[in-house]
C-alpha cells in the first residue's frame, strides 16, 4: 500500500483468473510520489485541491464537466485521486457529464488505468452507465483496453460481466463485434499471415480477459439472440471461432448448435463470402458437434445456403453490324480468365457441399 492506503499489488485474484495462461502484466505497479506534473506528490495536490473549495469541484462546464472529469482524462493521478477524496465525502463521486459518464466512465475511455483503480477503490459505482447504457467493461471492451480490465480485476469490486447496453449487447459481445471491426481490413479477414496488428491483438486480449474473469460464452445478444460465437462467425473471425469452440462449456454441442433467430452458427458459417474463411471455419464446427441437419426457420439446412459454384461469364448481345456483300469473319473466342485461386487451398464448393451432406435430409418445400 502505498501512502494513500491504496493496494497496488499487481496479482489478480486466482478466482478471477482459474489459471488460464493469461499472467498479470505490469501496469499497476505504485508509481513514485513525484509523478505528478512539477513533480507534484499526492499531499501537494491535496493541498491545491483545498485551495480550489468545494463549490469549485462541483461546478461543471457548458458539458457538464467536472475537475475531476478533466483530471480523469488527462491522466493526472493525485490530482484526480484528491478531488475524488473531496467528492466522495459529499457523495458526488459519481457525478455526470454531458453524456452521461462519470469520472470513472471518463477514465476508462480515456485508458487511464491507475485512475480508474484508484476510483474503484475510493467507491466509485463499478456498474454506473453513460446514457448509451455502457458500463466500464464496455468501455474497455470497445474501444480495446486491456489494461483497464486489468484495473477493474486488480480493485477486487465486484462488477456485473452480464450488464447489457441499449443495444443489448454484454461486454464480451461488444468485444466480439470490436475485433471483428479492426480485422475488417485484413484480406482474407482474420486469417492473414503473422501476428495481429496492435489494435486487434489488443482486442483480442479483451475477449480472452473477460471470459477468463467469467463472461458467460452462451450470453445471447437481445436484438437476435446471437451469441459470442455466432458473431465470430458472422466476422469470419477463424482465431476467435476456435478459440470459444475450445472453452470448456457443460454440453459443447448445446452450445455450438444455439439458435439465432433460428440459424446455427454452422447456418451462418456456411453463408459465408467465398473470400471469407468458410471452409476451415465448417470445418470446425463440424468436429465441435454441429448438427448439419438442423434447419433455420426458413426450413433451411446449412447446405442449402452454401452460394452458388462458379457462374458462367455474362451473355454479351452482339452489336448489329451493317450488311455487307462479304460475310464479316467471326471474332476469335474469348479467353476466359484464370480463376483466382483460394487463400485456403483447394477446396471446391462441391466438396464443402459433400461436407454437410453426409447428414442431409430432403429438400426444403417451398410454401
Amino acid at each position: 500500500a502505498d501512502s494513500a492506503g491504496l493496494c497496488l499489488d499487481p496479482t489478480p485474484p486466482s478466482s478471477s483468473w482459474g489459471g488460464s495462461g493469461l499472467g498479470p502484466t505490469q501496469f499497476f505497479q505504485a508509481p513514485p510520489q513525484d509523478t505528478g506534473p512539477g513533480g507534484q506528490s499526492l499531499e501537494q495536490a491535496r493541498a491545491e485541491v483545498r485551495g480550489f473549495g468545494l463549490r469549485r469541484l462541483l461546478q461543471q462546464d457548458e458539458e457538464g464537466d467536472t475537475l475531476l472529469h478533466l483530471f480523469a482524462a488527462q491522466g493526472l493521478r493525485w490530482l484526480a485521486f484528491a478531488a475524488a477524496e473531496v467528492l466522495q465525502s459529499c457523495g458526488q463521486l459519481d457525478i455526470r457529464e454531458h453524456k452521461g459518464k462519470t469520472p470513472l466512465l471518463v477514465a476508462a475511455a480515456a485508458n487511464q488505468p491507475l485512475v480508474v483503480l484508484d476510483l474503484l477503490l475510493l467507491g466509485a459505482e463499478p456498474n454506473a452507465t453513460d446514457q448509451r447504457g455502457r458500463s466500464v467493461l464496455h468501455m474497455a471492451a470497445a474501444y480495446g483496453l486491456p489494461a483497464v480490465l486489468m484495473a477493474v480485476c486488480n480493485s477486487g469490486v465486484p462488477v456485473n460481466l452480464e450488464a447489457r447496453d441499449f443495444e443489448g449487447l454484454t461486454p464480451l459481445h461488444t468485444a466480439v463485434l470490436s475485433l471483428n471491426a479492426a480485422l475488417c481490413p485484413l484480406d482474407p479477414p482474420a486469417v492473414a499471415p503473422g501476428p495481429l496488428p496492435p489494435p486487434a491483438q489488443d482486442r483480442l486480449t479483451c475477449v480472452q480477459m473477460l471470459l477468463q474473469m467469467g463472461a458467460d460464452s452462451t450470453s445471447q445478444e437481445i436484438k437476435s439472440n446471437k451469441t459470442a460465437l455466432h458473431l465470430a462467425v458472422q466476422g469470419g473471425n477463424l482465431p476467435l471461432v476456435q478459440l470459444l469452440l475450445d472453452l470448456p462449456v457443460p454440453d459443447p454441442p448445446a452450445f455450438v448448435n444455439m439458435k439465432a433467430h433460428g440459424h446455427t452458427a454452422l447456418h451462418m458459417a456456411a453463408a459465408l463470402p467465398p473470400q471469407a474463411p468458410r471452409e476451415p471455419i465448417v470445418r470446425r464446427l463440424l468436429a465441435a458437434g454441429a448438427d448439419p441437419t438442423l434447419r433455420n426457420l426458413e426450413n433451411e439446412q446449412a447446405a442449402h445456403l452454401l452460394g452458388p459454384g462458379p457462374q458462367a461469364e455474362p451473355v454479351r448481345t452482339p452489336r448489329p453490324r451493317p450488311p455487307t456483300s462479304r460475310p464479316a469473319p467471326s471474332p476469335p473466342p474469348r479467353p476466359r480468365p484464370p480463376r483466382r485461386p483460394s487463400p485456403h487451398g483447394p477446396c471446391p464448393l462441391s466438396q464443402l457441399r459433400q461436407l454437410l451432406k453426409r447428414s442431409r435430409g430432403p429438400a426444403p418445400v417451398s410454401s
